[in-house]
Formats: structure tokens, C-alpha cells, sequence
């Protein structure tokens, strides 16, 4: 799912990668829209964990790597808003993640969170690919070059977090009780 081979690592486009990532996730949505009323709660939690390991992961290699590359490379006028609204939005996304990740999925609007979160990243996915990956494209960005880093950051980021690359499975999920679910003020890194 989101697995690359070495290969695919060596040559992979920046936006490329992200576009993909965020294919990848629109799908996930899709598939918890499909299951959400039929599955059981053990279902929901582990595509709702894939679902944030996911954008957790992809927010990281974009803020570490491709937003400072883009500033660099993107006229100061036609860029600085975009990314900084971009990193306001990671921001948003971040906080949507710790409530969904902390909330038992018998939670009454466990749901509506899950929706909440698929249409803010819809709305973030469509200014990143309409207005700021235009500009970057034609920028002076090499993007083989940062997507190389963006994929190895990736795989790193994945393996430390217990999925594979190469296989795209996610890790252990969580109990439906009380004991394996992080508290409201634990860090992701906690859990993992």
C-alpha cells in the first residue's frame, strides 16, 4: 500500500511520492466510508490506525523535507502563504489524529471524526496539488533529488513505527479497552 521497492526508491519524483501518499489515503477513507456501518470495532480502529500512521507519517517527510526545499526553491510572493497556511493545516491535522487515535470507537462520534479528518485532508490535498505543486514543479527544485530523501525518510519512519514499507501492514493494533490506548496527554511516540 505504501510500500516501495528499492527501485521505486532511486527514482521517484517528489510530488510523484506525495501524490501517491495521497491517493493512498483518499482509498483508506473510501474503504472506512464502505466498512464503517458493518465492521466491527476492532476493524474500525485498525484501518482508523493505518489511516493516521499514514498522515503522520507523510506530514513528517513533508515538513522535514519537501516544505523547507519548497521554500527555497518557490518565489517568496507566490509561496510563503501557501506553505504557511499548509503548516497551520498539518497542525489541524495533528490534533484531528490525538483525538481519533485517544477516542474508544464506540465513542458516539467516532465516526464523524473519522469524516471530519477525511474532508479537512481532501481540503488540504487539493490546495497542495492544485496551487503549491504547480509552482513547485516549476520552481528550480530538483524533485528526483527530494524525492530520493522524502522515500528513504519514508521507509525509516515506517519501519520505526512498526509497518513495513515493503509490505504495508500496519502494527499491532490497539485494544478495544482501556489498556493499550494512549491517554489524552500521551505522545504518539509513547504508544509506539
Amino acid at each position: 500500500m505504501f510500500g516501495m521497492t528499492d527501485n521505486e526508491n532511486t527514482n521517484v519524483d517528489a510530488i510523484q511520492l506525495l501524490k501517491r501518499d495521497h491517493d493512498d489515503v483518499d482509498k483508506m477513507f473510501k474503504e472506512y466510508e464502505e466498512i464503517k456501518e458493518r465492521a466491527d470495532d476492532s476493524e474500525k480502529e485498525a484501518l482508523v490506525a493505518q489511516i493516521c500512521d499514514a498522515l503522520t507519517v507523510h506530514a513528517q517527510i513533508e515538513e522535514e523535507i519537501f516544505y523547507p526545499s519548497a521554500r527555497r526553491a518557490v518565489d517568496a510572493d507566490e509561496g510563503k502563504d501557501l506553505l504557511d497556511e499548509a503548516a497551520v493545516e498539518h497542525q489541524t491535522l495533528k490534533d484531528l489524529i490525538e483525538r481519533l487515535e485517544a477516542a474508544p470507537t464506540d465513542d458516539p462520534l467516532y465516526d464523524a471524526g473519522v469524516k471530519v479528518l477525511s474532508e479537512y485532508v481532501k481540503h488540504h490535498v487539493k490546495e497542495e496539488e492544485n496551487e503549491l505543486f504547480p509552482k513547485v514543479k516549476s520552481s528550480s527544485m530538483d524533485t528526483a533529488a527530494i524525492g530520493r530523501k522524502l522515500a528513504d525518510r519514508k521507509e525509516q519512519l515506517m519501519q520505526s513505527s512498526g509497518r513495513s514499507p515493503a509490505n504495508g501492514q500496519q502494527r499491532g493494533a490497539r485494544s478495544n479497552g482501556s489498556q493499550g490506548r494512549k491517554g489524552r496527554g500521551a505522545s504518539a511516540a509513547d504508544e509506539r
